[in-house]
């Protein structure tokens, strides 16, 4: 059989040759190796590769040659955000180097659950540093240990983040996948501008333990692929309850659903998607996407759905005056954050630069001269460590109770009952925070580029590229907290009725593929 394409090789395209011999895991690792240092000086999408993941892909390699295989993921190469702790030779840091050589007491849960189902940890992603919370003049995809991230539909564009070396990586295949993480908009906006599937997982259907946090009522883990069966791959692999999370205990059914059983081009027949028409803010520059979004309504009912228009939250002047409404300056998320925070420091067995709280993590960024302060300052978190609110406290369960609403009834869950629909639809732009707040779902999907007449925007740096010619953008769909098999389902049957991630070629492309290492 012909050797894949890793610029668009899906998961089951690579198993297809693994199963058949014509090439192996060791061969796959070398290939995206290979593809990771072609580009990596260019885009920096790469932290750190795994120096173990050649022997790994040996030994998943043996298995398989002994009649074994452990599922999907079978000696397929994934690449992990930099703030999903591995205990192996590769660091942990979000980017920074106050984490840097600390080391976590073991996996964590996504992680353990990667490598059990046997995938390779090719390396580790950069991301905007600390999960784009430390900085209020810091840029997407930029960390200290890093560097900045670039994507690579444009020269210098803007990733998006705070996953932006995940996207990076899946949208040209420096990986087979990637895993991200997000708090409001960083798996979601970084596979929009990267044109790829993302899904971000409702709160508690992933494990944050050990996973570098912001805010234990709003992380979430999940992947950023290029197609969505290989997402729904991947979030059966890493969905599932965890006595180390007590989030999870939310989960309502006993078994994983079978996420990708749910793809075929037949799974929007008979579902009623609306339209939270008032959610959708049309500005001087995006007029493409809304036009792009318009246009979908007919993909939908082709495809048998039923669009109900003007399915508007109930309470969006409500959310709109509502201070939690971003994370920067959410109280609640604050207050996660610095208890948060502290613990991760704690839970190293080994700490070397001896950070164990906020505080002494503001004094080291000040203080260590490649953390780039006070160029890039540490607003964020000063704001959280000066609030006067505390993780437990009354004032805490107040403003949560408060956000909750805003992000469900006030809302997503509002208009979804309001109208008695199955999922909701909104461009991508305009979709993470109202989902971040109460924990909801989002699985967005490519729906188009920026045309190439689009006037080059430059961010106020002039060090990323904001918007400009091919720049892409898709489309989400929101649901009720749990609900991702629906998503899945509907968003695979859009993206079979579209195929717009084929439409448009990064400028830039690894040469390197298999041929070349075998």
């Amino acid at each position: 059989m012909p050797l894949p394409d890793l610029l668009y090789a899906t998961i089951d395209d690579l198993q297809s040759g693994l199963a058949a011999g014509t090439f192996t895991s060791v061969d796959l690792v070398k290939a995206y190796v290979a593809r990771i240092n072609e580009v990596n000086p260019v885009l920096h999408a790469v932290i750190e590769i795994n120096p173990d993941a050649l022997t790994i892909a040996a030994s998943l390699d043996a298995e398989r040659a002994e009649g074994s295989t452990r599922g999907n993921l079978h000696g397929i190469p994934i690449c992990i955000k930099d703030n999903i702790a591995t205990l192996d030779k590769m660091n942990n840091t979000a980017g920074s180097f106050a984490l840097l050589g600390a080391i976590p007491p073991s996996d964590s849960t996504i992680a353990s659950k990667l490598k059990a189902a046997g995938a390779i940890i090719i390396g580790k992603c950069n991301l905007s540093q600390w999960a784009n919370y430390r900085s209020s003049n810091s840029t997407n995809g930029w960390s200290s240990r890093g560097g900045q991230t670039m994507g690579a539909y444009y020269p210098m564009q803007d990733p998006s983040g705070s996953s932006s070396g995940p996207g990076v990586v899946s949208s040209i295949g420096l990986a087979a996948a990637a895993v991200g993480t997000e708090t409001s908009g960083s798996i979601i906006s970084p596979s929009s501008r990267n044109s790829l599937t993302g899904i971000k997982p409702s709160v508690g259907l992933t494990s944050r333990y050990l996973v570098v946090p912001i805010s234990q009522t709003q992380d979430t883990v999940g992947p950023l692929t290029r197609t969505m069966m290989d997402a729904a791959y991947i979030l059966s692999v890493i969905a599932g309850k965890d006595s180390h999370d007590n989030y999870t205990s939310a989960i309502p059914f006993e078994t994983i659903p079978d996420y990708a059983a749910e793809c075929s081009s037949g799974g929007l027949e008979g579902a009623k998607i609306g339209i939270p028409r008032n959610a959708i803010t049309v500005s001087s520059t995006n007029g493409p996407e809304i036009t792009a979004f318009n246009a979908s309504i007919n993909v939908f009912e082709t495809l048998g759905a039923t669009i109900v228009d003007n399915a508007d939250f109930p309470d969006l002047a409500g959310y709109l005056n509502f201070t939690g409404a971003s994370y920067t300056s959410d109280p609640v998320v604050g207050a996660d954050f610095v208890f948060d925070v502290a613990n991760y420091f704690n839970e190293m067995t080994t700490n070397p630069n001896s950070i164990v709280n906020l505080q002494q993590l503001i004094n080291f960024t000040e203080t260590y001269v490649p953390e780039d302060y006070p160029d890039r300052n540490v607003a964020t978190w000063l704001s959280a460590a000066s609030l006067n609110i505390t993780m437990g406290d009354a004032t805490y369960y107040t403003a949560l109770l408060e956000q909750y609403y805003y992000g469900s009834n006030a809302t997503i869950l509002g208009a979804l009952e309001q109208y008695d629909l199955d999922a909701l639809i909104i461009p991508s732009s305009m979709s993470p925070g109202y989902a971040a707040i109460a924990g909801y779902p989002i699985v967005t999907v490519p729906l188009g580029y920026y045309p190439a007449t689009t006037n080059v925007t430059y961010n106020s740096r002039d060090t990323l590229v904001s918007l400009g010619p091919n720049f892409p953008f898709g489309l989400s769909f929101y649901g009720r907290r749990f609900s991702e098999a629906t998503l899945v389902k509907y968003a695979c049957a859009f993206e079979a009725a579209t195929n717009y991630r084929q439409l448009q070629n990064p400028y830039i492309i690894p040469n390197i593929q298999l041929v070349d290492v075998m």
